[in-house]
């Protein structure tokens, strides 16, 4: 009898073997041709799930009584399973790796592939699932213990996570890169690095400001690179005391003065109110570009040479 069920055990082991074996040398051979590295790892995962399922069912075609078939299947199953699991994973994680390379941005691109190791962890975690399943073991407790510690660990990081969205957000929306300058809350600063939880900011002065994710998305960020044209208003007053020969003058010499700077593009220069004693004056102008620093340079040279002009014409500055 044992002879007997020997040759059909022998049968499946060798025959599901070295079918295994051809269809994995066949997926090979079609993976070479068509240069798929899906279909490469499929042909190496092939062959050895193949003989592992051979023996499974070989092991069964005998008829042995040892009280370990149940624990040998589970066994078979879990190797099987494995196996499954790491080719998913390649694929998976292979063609994420092509996705985010086609990304033109570098910052999304990097963002997304640091999400990896979440889609390893998902995969390895539905396999686990499929094979608890398998085997027979009630997952209803097994459900509610991770429903228990999934609340438990959602509001010890509660925190970390929001900032986490939070710098998905910074960088999906993008309302600066890194390089720019940025003002938030009254801060003047250029963006160094944006992290999962919190932006590194250099102010003007050169002190280092960390932010957290979550400030920067729920506060009004003003981004001054993105300035097509920066507007100046400068207001002084004068003393009505003054001749009115000289006060006259003051808006077309001032406009003179702006239209000699190359980046400035003058608007205009009123005298607006009279306010006590003097009279109050306004000049609005714009400056090209997005270089911050020549921007404050040619403000620098407009508010000193209007200073200058006023000296010349005979005139004083009054308080407003």
């Amino acid at each position: 009898m044992a002879t007997t069920a020997l040759v059909p055990a022998l049968l499946v082991l060798l025959g599901g073997g070295l079918l295994s074996q051809l269809l994995g040398h066949v997926i090979h051979l079609l993976a070479r041709r068509s240069h798929s590295e899906p279909a490469r790892l499929l042909a190496e995962a092939v062959p050895v799930g193949g003989w592992l399922l051979s023996a499974a069912l070989a092991w069964r075609q005998l008829p042995l009584d040892l009280g370990g078939d149940q624990l040998l299947m589970a066994a078979a199953k879990l190797v099987l399973l494995v196996l499954l699991v790491r080719l998913a994973n390649r694929v998976c994680t292979r063609a994420f790796r092509r996705w985010t390379e086609r990304c033109p941005d570098e910052a999304v691109a990097a963002m997304l592939w640091s999400l990896a190791p979440m889609l390893r962890a998902l995969i390895w975690c539905l396999g686990a699932v499929l094979y608890l399943q398998n085997i027979g073991v009630q997952m209803a407790a097994i459900w509610a213990l991770l429903s228990a510690g999934g609340i438990g660990a959602g509001l010890a990081l509660k925190q970390p996570v929001q900032e986490f969205f939070n710098y998905l957000t910074i960088l999906l929306d993008r309302p600066f890169q890194t390089g720019q300058w940025i003002q938030v809350n009254g801060i003047t600063a250029r963006v160094e690095r944006v992290g999962v939880r919190s932006t590194r900011l250099r102010n003007l002065s050169g002190e280092a400001v960390v932010m957290g994710n979550s400030l920067l998305t729920n506060a009004v960020v003003i981004n001054c690179d993105e300035l097509q044209q920066r507007r100046v208003v400068l207001r002084f007053a004068l003393a009505a005391a003054a001749p009115p020969q000289a006060l006259e003058q003051v808006p077309a010499r001032v406009r003179q003065l702006v239209g000699a700077e190359p980046e400035a593009c003058f608007e205009r220069c009123h005298c607006l109110d009279v306010q006590g004693s003097s009279l109050l004056y306004e000049l609005v102008y714009g400056l090209e570009g997005l270089d911050v620093q020549r921007h404050r340079e040619v403000q620098q040279r407009i508010t000193l040479g209007v200073n200058r002009l006023l000296q010349d014409l005979g005139l004083i500055l009054a308080a407003n």
